[in-house]
């Protein structure tokens, strides 16, 4: 069945008046009709069945029947990621959202090769990601900042995963990685400058660990990390 993030409040009869976007894909690109049913979430209310209600030249409105799931929230996961090439971070979003982020936040490290992106169509992205893949809620991405402001505004109780792969640190599944509030850390693709290793690894919060003896292009090593990530500590328990 056809998911759709929208941000009505959901409820039975409720009317949901979809935007341009997601009209035309539901009219124009599946050839939806009149009485059709789709799948709705909107990050509060769970998923529901809702049906066609009206298909107009711009606009399609459903009806919402009745839940089919209630509301879940996955692990309490950032994934912080140096800005790399557009075609790179594109799919770090993607994956993040399929892999269960909670948030993305891009930063701008010392040997950042990128300084600017657009964060309109990474959370289109993002959304796109969640309906396919089931979730009921939709990952927030985040305006870039610098990596050094992030830090000095750190949220309190959030532990740092620091994907670290010019030190000594131990395998992400050797870290010691417990419950709670987490985000993991990828770097740039030229790799964090000494200075800002030497501060991660000051950090009272942060556990630098590797992942594995080959070097791993940006976006390959968000989604080990991830991955590896939800294997030892998040809800592939």
């Amino acid at each position: 069945m056809i998911r759709l993030f929208v941000p009505h409040d959901l409820a039975p009869g409720a009317g949901l008046d979809l935007d341009e976007g997601q009209s035309r894909y539901l009219a124009a690109v599946m050839r939806q009709a009149v009485g059709d049913e789709v799948a709705v979430f909107n990050g509060r209310d769970g998923e529901w069945r809702a049906t066609v209600a009206r298909v107009g030249k711009r606009a399609v409105s459903l009806t919402a029947l009745s839940q089919t799931r209630p509301q879940h929230v996955g692990p309490d996961l950032d994934l912080i990621v140096a800005l790399v090439k557009r075609a790179r971070l594109e799919t770090i979003v993607e994956k993040a959202a399929e892999l269960g982020a909670r948030r993305v936040r891009p930063v701008v490290t010392e040997r950042t090769n990128a300084d600017h992106t657009r964060v309109d169509r990474l959370q289109a992205i993002a959304t796109e990601a969640s309906e396919q893949t089931g979730r009921l809620d939709v990952p927030e991405v985040c305006e870039p900042v610098k990596l050094e402001k992030l830090l000095a505004a750190w949220e309190p109780g959030r532990s740092l995963l620091f994907c670290d792969e010019a030190g000594d640190a131990k395998p992400v599944l050797a870290a010691g990685l417990g419950e709670g509030a987490w985000a993991i850390l990828i770097g740039p693709e030229g790799g964090f400058s000494p200075k800002e290793r030497d501060h991660l690894r000051g950090l009272p919060y942060a556990t630098p660990a590797t992942l594995g003896p080959r070097i791993l292009r940006a976006d390959t090593a968000a989604i080990s990390a991830l991955t590896l990530w939800q294997a030892a500590a998040g809800d592939w328990r």
